[in-house]
């Protein structure tokens, strides 16, 4: 097969999250750990963090192997989900995993697979784990997908776990109260291994605290810190993801970081790992920012960053997946602007005319488009020079754009 052909047989492999929502979580790590052991383990064969959280967990992981990387290592990067192309889940040192070796790594397991109805996660998560197998990395950070307890990814036993918050996401799958989420994040906790958890909720913070008391390990609450550090990824919310990054690296028992790899990292994120999407400039006069906050919580951060720009009119392009409680998030946005509504490409993206009407009710009003880049081209059309534009709600909105 070409390397097209194998993403597309790779993307039917239902049951797939990015594409089918609730459907495709699996409560369980039997596939997984199927795959592990005929694959002969690879995930032993290299040392690991696991990264887990709401939001942040994506910015966090880029910034642990950017740091990584400055003090010379080889470091692996596992993260989901992929904005322009699959390769950018599967990382060593900023440079995605090859083509050939995406086709040739699906040819060769393809029977195992089938025979195991494994889903598309699974058998990704496998790739990334031979791959840094196959390539000997010093160290691999890995990003969890979905929840914790039985992501895929959780077969690794890390140096350090690290827990960046907990918000209302996915709630169909991992709970509808804070406490339940937290505890299905909580299983990536392992005995005797350090976790990081970025910051503090008295709701969550407790149930960090029991799991890790029962797994006879200590937990460090990033918050408490002090640091004056900065990050060419922009947002005021990285502040909190920085922090646990700098623990986590003082964490890591066995490699050599210096002050000075830690300042250069943080300053060379998206230089280091290719990073996008992450209150991303693409363009000035007027300004435009996208952003793949897609939930309750990193909306309200955003919003914020959005009040403390300097702007005339403020225009919001905006699309949603069908799963995301948007009477909760459309609350939070600013009235005093104008909506240009779209639906991403995907089936489980939110129809556009249904989000206009859920969106009048909160006193949001503007227009629908066909597609985001027509929303985009409109927003660019009806802004001057001193206006702001932002681009989000989801990933794949953000995907479509980048």
């Amino acid at each position: 097969m070409s390397y097209q052909q194998t993403l597309d047989w790779m993307f039917a492999q239902l049951p797939m999250y990015q594409k089918q929502g609730q459907s495709a979580f699996k409560p369980k790590l039997t596939n997984t750990l199927a795959l592990a052991k005929h694959l002969d383990f690879p995930e032993r064969n290299f040392k690991s963090i696991h990264v887990a959280g709401t939001n942040g967990k994506g910015s966090t992981s880029h910034m642990l192997a950017s740091i990584l990387q400055e003090a010379g290592y080889k470091v692996g990067l596992y993260t989901s989900p992929h904005l322009k192309d699959f390769r950018e889940r599967i990382k060593i040192n900023g440079s995605p995993i090859s083509e050939t070796y995406v086709v040739d790594f699906i040819e060769e397991n393809k029977p195992f697979f089938e025979a195991n109805n494994l889903s598309f996660f699974e058998m990704t998560v496998g790739m990334a784990f031979q791959f840094f197998s196959d390539e000997e990395v010093d160290i691999a950070v890995v990003e969890v997908g979905l929840g914790g307890r039985y992501d895929s990814t959780n077969i690794i036993t890390p140096e350090v776990s690290v827990i960046t918050n907990i918000g209302f996401d996915h709630t169909d799958m991992l709970g509808d109260t804070l406490p339940k989420i937290a505890w299905e994040k909580a299983g990536i906790i392992k005995k005797e291994i350090p976790v990081v958890v970025s910051e503090f909720n008295a709701e969550t913070y407790p149930v960090f605290e029991e799991v890790a008391k029962e797994n006879n390990t200590t937990i460090l609450l990033a918050a408490d810190k002090e640091y004056d550090y900065q990050s060419d990824l922009l947002g005021d919310y990285q502040q909190k993801n920085m922090k646990a990054v700098v623990e986590t690296i003082k964490l890591l028992n066995g490699f050599t970081v210096s002050e000075n790899d830690i300042v250069n990292g943080l300053k060379s994120v998206v230089k280091n790992t290719g990073l996008m999407g992450r209150w991303q400039q693409l363009d000035e006069n007027p300004m435009v920012i996208c952003d793949t906050a897609h939930n309750k919580e990193g909306l309200s951060i955003v919003v914020n960053q959005i009040a403390k720009q300097q702007f005339d009119k403020l225009h919001m392009v905006l699309g949603f997946v069908k799963d995301k409680k948007i009477e909760d998030i459309l609350p939070l946005l600013p009235k005093n602007a104008t909506y240009y509504f779209c639906k991403p490409e995907i089936s489980r993206g939110l129809d556009a005319e249904v989000l206009s009407e859920k969106a009048k009710e909160f006193s949001l009003e503007g227009a629908v488009f066909s597609s985001v880049s027509e929303a985009l081209s409109a927003a660019r059309k009806a802004a001057s020079e001193t206006d702001f534009i932002y681009v989000g709600g989801s990933t794949f909105v953000v995907a479509e754009i980048v």
